[in-house]
């Protein structure tokens, strides 16, 4: 990214980071109530990428999908959870959907010069 970032650019890198270091935490911690803090950033993410003009944002709209389509997964298999125990198919599934986001949020964070 050269140049100066728009506002939604830059709102966007905090989102980002944001959803960096929540989901940083929940690798180490295994704590899954982390997900809601996960969903807010989502949420806002989504809010401020969502059929933007800006270039930057187009650009980044299909990790910016990977990122939306696997938490919507990890929510699908959390409410399949009995009284909220996560079985081992579904922590497979967890670590793989957070495998994804984090990817997605890595790649996002290299195209705009972040890392």
């Amino acid at each position: 990214m050269n140049g100066e970032a728009s506002k939604e650019v830059v709102a966007f890198a905090e989102q980002l980071v944001r959803l960096n270091a929540t989901m940083k935490t929940l690798f180490e911690s295994g704590n899954i109530e982390l997900i809601g803090e996960m969903n807010k950033t989502v949420k806002e993410m989504h809010r401020i990428q969502y059929g933007s003009a800006d270039t930057v944002m187009k650009a980044i709209e299909p990790e910016c999908a990977v990122i939306y389509g696997n938490f919507d997964m990890m929510i699908a298999v959390l409410r399949t959870t009995e009284d909220g125990v996560i079985d081992s198919g579904a922590q497979t599934a967890l670590n793989k959907f957070l495998h994804n986001i984090d990817e997605a949020v890595v790649n996002i964070a290299a195209a705009f010069g972040m890392v």
